[in-house]
């Protein structure tokens, strides 16, 4: 059985970590964002905030781990694999900071597809800043709905999950992907 592939995407601060975690303490295989990971490297290197300095680089690098993390989903033998953040969030943060990017970034969107894309909205009651959350609240709402517009570019009916315990929600997408699939 292969597995069926499933983005939790949203804004920063929208719990999709949280979320994620979850999932995998209840047992689900997920695929974990990997963007503060290329931050914390660029910093180890000197470079404050990569995404800033070098938003090409960047996006490129997340390209590439994001595509080895969809590879990996066919190594899985459960129903779902959950992704923190999916391709096209790459180019959603290209788009909202007004950034070309090279077509392949398309391509690879086009040629990889998740089977089912979940989106979380910002949530000011748990919405906190950090060394490698830098966006404000407004510019959260803002990347959101970029997300949104990316993802239905790439034709995908997106789900939106209310805010609320991570209990619900969890029980809230359970139920959606039992109705898909």
């Amino acid at each position: 059985m292969k597995s069926k592939r499933i983005v939790i995407s949203g804004g920063p601060g929208s719990g999709k970590t949280s979320l994620i975690s979850y999932l995998e303490k209840e047992g689900h295989t997920c695929m974990h964002e990997i963007s503060r990971d290329v931050i914390i490297a660029a910093q180890k290197e000197g470079i404050t905030q990569l995404f800033l300095e070098n938003p090409l680089l960047f996006s490129q690098k997340l390209l590439e781990g994001r595509l080895q993390q969809f590879i990996q989903a066919s190594e899985f033998s459960q129903p779902f694999v959950f992704y923190d953040r999916g391709m096209p969030d790459i180019t959603a943060y290209m788009n909202y900071i007004d950034s070309h990017y090279p077509l392949n970034f398309t391509e690879i969107c086009c040629n990889h597809r998740y089977d089912a894309v979940f989106l979380l909205p910002p949530w000011k009651a748990i919405y906190r800043q950090d060394n490698e959350r830098y966006e404000s609240f407004e510019q959260a709402e803002a990347l959101c709905q970029f997300l949104l517009k990316s993802y239905q570019k790439f034709g995908y009916t997106v789900i939106e999950v209310p805010v609320g315990p991570i209990e619900k929600r969890i029980d809230f997408m359970l139920d959606k992907l039992k109705t898909l699939f």
